[in-house]
């Protein structure tokens, strides 16, 4: 017997899935036009779903059963991620009645790793699978992301719903999230993408991202451009002449989208020890010119690089959650040992 049977008393009509992912390089350069270096993790969100009027959903890890009709506010609870997909599906003429479904997720919540990506992309697969709509994946991702600026009310980028839907395991996803043209770089061989949860949670709306998104618009207002992609490292003189803190903000995202056109290169010629220095230069730039690390990530980044990373840095907003590292397989336990020893709090993923 299904888990959705023991809850709704039917048989589930479909089953969706989608992964979490991390961020190899390019933070917070999604919404500016910019490129990112993202790769999907082997940790999944499933829904078990059923077409119904209205929305009932049981969420396993909260061990809660919530109920909504179509025509009820968003409340604020994690319930908006799965109304906003039937909203958006609705404002764009599909006929969606609703959903009946049981979620489960291995995304670690307010880790970094897009969990809630995840959850909109499943349950996005699962009503076009329900309700047969004529959608791709790279148009079940642009959906995804619409959902949660417009309805959940977060200014997200395009990336992680990109790379839960149209990302590969074992490849990295080099995106340009203006045009959105794709390209899969094989992660090299015998390395480990290692994500380390901090353990300290972080909620995007309520945290410094939006606030982080309204400081580049205001930097490409002062510069005269439609987006900070429009930049390249030629304009750093005009972009360091801007008033703090906007000159820090837009020097990270052009030194930020310049580090993934050359991390994706290194990558693909092998160069891991360049594509770990990039890494490293990343999380600089988030830590000093970006202003999102904390202390504790700094700490994590720092025994991870000594622990035997080729290279390290947060992943994700920031203001908490995990990093990611790049690991020689066969240094790994010695890596997963001494970071748990000089930071006991951390979660090898």
């Amino acid at each position: 017997m299904s888990k959705f049977k023991d809850i709704f008393g039917t048989e589930p009509s479909v089953r969706a899935s989608a992964p979490g992912r991390v961020n190899l390089l390019g933070e917070h350069t999604d919404y500016n036009g910019g490129f990112v270096f993202p790769t999907p993790l082997p940790y999944q969100t499933t829904l078990e779903a059923s077409a119904a009027e209205g929305l009932e959903v049981y969420a396993e890890n909260f061990g809660e059963r919530k109920s909504r009709g179509l025509d009820q506010p968003k409340q604020g609870d994690w319930l908006d991620y799965l109304a906003g997909c039937v909203w958006v599906l609705r404002q764009h003429g599909h006929r969606v009645a609703g959903l009946r479904a049981y979620v489960r997720s291995e995304v670690p919540m307010s880790g970094g790793l897009s969990s809630s990506a995840a959850l909109e992309v499943a349950t996005l697969r699962a009503l076009r699978e329900l309700y047969r709509l004529p959608l791709d994946d790279v148009q079940i991702a642009l959906l995804a992301q619409q959902a949660e600026v417009e309805y959940v009310g977060v200014r997200c980028g395009i990336m992680d719903q990109m790379a839960s839907s149209v990302g590969r395991l074992g490849y990295g996803l080099f995106l340009d999230t203006q045009t959105l043209t794709t390209r899969l770089a094989p992660l090299p061989k015998g390395y480990r993408v290692a994500v380390v949860d901090s353990g300290i949670p972080r909620r995007l709306a309520e945290s410094g991202y939006n606030t982080r998104r309204s400081e580049c618009e205001q930097a490409c207002a002062q510069l005269g451009v439609g987006s900070l992609r429009e930049l390249s490292p030629a304009d750093l003189p005009r972009i360091n002449a801007l008033p703090e803190p906007l000159n820090r903000r837009a020097r990270h995202v052009v030194s930020e989208n310049q580090r993934v056109l050359e991390g994706v290169e290194a990558l693909e010629q092998g160069d891991i020890r360049r594509f770990g220095e990039l890494m490293v230069a990343s999380h600089i730039s988030l830590r000093d010119d970006y202003q999102v690390s904390i202390p504790e990530l700094d700490q994590l980044v720092e025994a991870e690089l000594r622990h035997g990373a080729v290279g390290a840095r947060l992943t994700g907003a920031g203001f908490g959650g995990a990093t990611v590292a790049l690991v020689a397989e066969t240094h790994f336990e010695e890596f997963r040992k001494g970071v748990l020893q000089s930071y006991p709090r951390a979660r090898v993923l």
